[in-house]
């Protein structure tokens, strides 16, 4: 499709509105985005035509159909704002040291944790607080500057020869997986690389933005989804960084730190004993917690396991109980979900729909005393929570507890003290489980972790639930609001975490998901959304199904033939 930059011919475009109103306007869609801003509670910073997202600057040169601005407050903006922020933080270190590479590592927190290495040598560079101080004022020099994101269109060889000329190997290698002969990169003044997206029109745009030191590296901190305007307090997370570098040591052992390295793996016949490792660190990791919950066996009376959507818990919580098993003892099951409130009790949204995921959905009072009595040694009914009727109901499940036999307790809430108010901290041990880690494609672009847990999702709910993939990606965006209010704040508060990513398990996800994915109608909303996801898959080299994965991998969770219903 051929675009155009500041269109010579007069297009004339439906814009539709966020109050629901259809506008008519000729021109210029940076010109018009300009005009109707005051429409927009948030800045405009990209367009989206006929389910596809150009820049303001860069889109077809023939109306195809109507138009929606996407501003800051959109899942797409912030990605896009995110995207744009972190070329212009290359740039700056590109021009203030030549000879250093940037490294976009991981998220933490509102921002992403970046580190500084030699481009000959790949040495890490340890930054002080001086030079952050210098490449934040570069950067904000160059806002003001206003240089524009200048969309070029290269074959893919000249493409590849760049980076290899730029000591960019790990992109030159990720190019050879594109399945088109030319790829569009984005050049800021004198600066040029490829990044997964569009950008916004201008370094302008990015005025909003604050560096960190945060030894070895730094974080690039954006601003929050509702304030687009202001950077919030830098919350510390030293147990989540931790594992951010737990993992990247894992990696470099095991020669993998791309899509590429497992993409090559894959290809050379290597990736059997990979996936066995793998495995091995995962159950090494789970033998560990399971040893220090023994140690205290005498203090620990239940174990409490949370993560967000996706992220394995019930794999994890049921290899953990096969861990204690071997450990001599036995654990007992209870779910927070068997707890509900009666649905005419549920709170709801400002919509007017229940708001399940709030932990005013959980009758904490009844919760509390069951766990006390049984923690005291006597014996308890448990409820069993009808989800048709939306009752609890009581069938005869009665249970007591021997000395020394922990509770294990799974749900969304486990981490924050109000679910367990009445238990003292000491008799508490708290597990907080997710994707923590996800191989990025390159040095500069990074797979969220939320995509990955988005693309185990939408596999586990085809293979379980019979949801089609439009109806996952429509639900999305409620799921992760619900973490970000209930289960993020508080997974500092965990005793240990539990990194449940494996290196290896986009390729083979790549098998179930491209096809679901490629179902979502072009008409759908969610198409969008499905293309994305397509795009960075499509970088991925597929396991061949011959390949074995062991019965009790997390992943096995979510793609079926899972050995662990204990």
């Amino acid at each position: 499709m051929e675009l155009s930059q500041h269109n010579n011919e007069q297009c004339t475009w439906l814009i539709d509105l966020p109050n629901g109103q259809t506008l008519e306007e000729s021109g210029d869609l940076y010109d018009i985005s300009i005009k109707l801003k005051h429409y927009y509670k948030y800045p405009i910073i990209a367009a989206k035509i006929d389910r596809q997202i150009y820049s303001l600057k860069y889109y077809p040169k023939k109306s195809l159909g109507k138009v929606k601005f996407i501003d800051y407050k959109h899942p797409d903006g912030q990605r896009i704002y995110q995207r744009s922020l972190v070329m212009l933080l290359l740039k700056a270190v590109n021009d203030l040291n030549d000879n250093q590479i940037t490294s976009i590592e991981h998220s933490l927190g509102k921002g992403i944790y970046c580190q500084i290495h030699e481009a000959l040598s790949h040495e890490l560079v340890q930054l002080r607080y001086q030079d952050i101080i210098n490449i934040e004022n570069h950067m904000n020099e160059l806002v003001k500057e206003d240089l524009s994101f200048e969309k070029i269109q290269t074959s893919l060889s000249d493409a590849q020869n760049y980076f290899n000329n730029q000591n960019r190997q790990d992109m030159s290698k990720l190019l050879t997986y594109r399945q088109k002969d030319t790829i569009s990169m984005y050049r800021l003044d004198d600066y040029k690389d490829y990044l997964f997206g569009v950008c916004v029109p201008s370094t302008k745009y990015l005025s909003c933005f604050k560096l960190k030191h945060y030894m070895p590296g730094l974080i690039l901190q954006y601003p929050d989804n509702n304030q687009p305007d202001s950077i919030s307090n830098y919350t510390e997370q030293p147990r989540l960084f931790e594992i951010f570098r737990e993992s990247q040591k894992w990696n470099k052992v095991l020669g993998v730190t791309t899509l590429t390295d497992v993409n090559e793996c894959i290809e050379q016949g290597k990736i059997q004993e990979l996936i066995l490792v793998n495995e091995g660190l995962h159950e090494k990791k789970i033998t560990k917690i399971a040893d220090h919950i023994t140690d205290s066996k005498d203090r620990i009376k239940i174990i409490l396991i949370a993560g967000p959507s996706s992220s394995g818990k019930t794999s994890f919580a049921d290899r953990l109980r096969v861990q204690l098993k071997v450990n001599g003892i036995q654990s007992v099951p209870i779910s927070v979900d068997n707890y509900f409130v009666n649905r005419e009790n549920t709170p709801l949204h400002a919509d007017g729909t229940y708001n399940f995921e709030s932990i005013a959905a959980i009758d904490i009072e009844q919760f509390n005393n069951d766990l006390m009595q049984l923690i005291q040694g006597s014996a308890v009914s448990l409820p069993r929570y009808n989800f048709k009727t939306g009752k609890r109901e009581y069938r005869g499940q009665t249970v007591k507890l021997e000395p020394n036999q922990p509770l294990i307790i799974e749900g969304i809430h486990c981490l924050n003290e109000v679910l367990t108010e009445q238990i003292p901290k000491g008799n508490k041990y708290k597990i907080y489980v997710s994707a923590l880690t996800s191989l990025n494609f390159d040095r500069h672009n990074r797979i969220p972790t939320a995509d990955l847990r988005l693309l185990r999702r939408i596999v586990r709910d085809h293979q379980y639930r019979g949801n089609t993939a439009q109806k996952t990606i429509n639900m999305w965006q409620s799921v992760r609001r619900g973490e970000d209010e209930y289960i993020f704040p508080f997974q500092e508060e965990a005793d240990v975490m539990f990194n449940s990513t494996l290196i290896y398990e986009i390729p083979l996800l790549k098998n179930h998901a491209e096809e679901l994915l490629k179902s979502i109608p072009y008409e759908a909303n969610e198409y969008v959304e499905a293309q994305r996801l397509l795009r960075f898959l499509s970088f991925a080299v597929s396991i061949s199904e011959k390949i074995q994965i062991p019965c009790t991998s997390i992943i096995k969770e979510f793609l079926g033939d899972s050995c662990l219903k204990l």
